[in-house]
């Protein structure tokens, strides 16, 4: 979670708290670049190869997000329920690559919402100081 600076008697976040604050911050900007390229795919086609390397990006920084939040979790200094929703976002990440084809746009587009929520409710959950468990 946080460590006490002995001068000041304030918090500052460890390393890997800001790890994942950053990888979800980043995971967060990269599902608005989704929505960005995603818009200019239809109707006249788009930029498939922008909106693909998007993907691999969230699910690079999704990625690290999760790990940071197991690190944190097994150190003790988090609660399981926030590694859980940082898998979950990441797992949310692989489902949505799989179904992202042009015929499966009835899943796809659902999917984005779900996973959209997830990240939003994971970034305001590290941006704030992190409850002990």
């Amino acid at each position: 979670m946080t460590r006490a600076t002995a001068a000041s008697g304030t918090t500052a976040p460890t390393a890997v708290v800001r790890v994942l604050q950053v990888a979800t911050v980043l995971t967060a900007l990269g599902v608005l670049f989704q929505f960005v390229t995603a818009g200019q795919l239809f109707p006249r086609g788009g930029p498939e190869e922008l909106h693909a390397a998007g993907a691999l990006a969230l699910h690079v920084f999704s990625g690290i997000g999760a790990l940071a939040a197991i690190v944190l979790w097994r150190q003790g200094r988090a609660r399981v329920g926030l590694a859980v929703l940082a898998v979950v976002v990441f797992l949310a990440t692989i489902a949505q690559a799989a179904v992202g084809g042009r015929d499966t746009l009835w899943v796809h587009i659902p999917g984005a919402m779900v996973l959209t929520a997830g990240v939003i409710w994971l970034l305001v959950t590290v941006l704030r100081p992190l409850p002990r468990p």
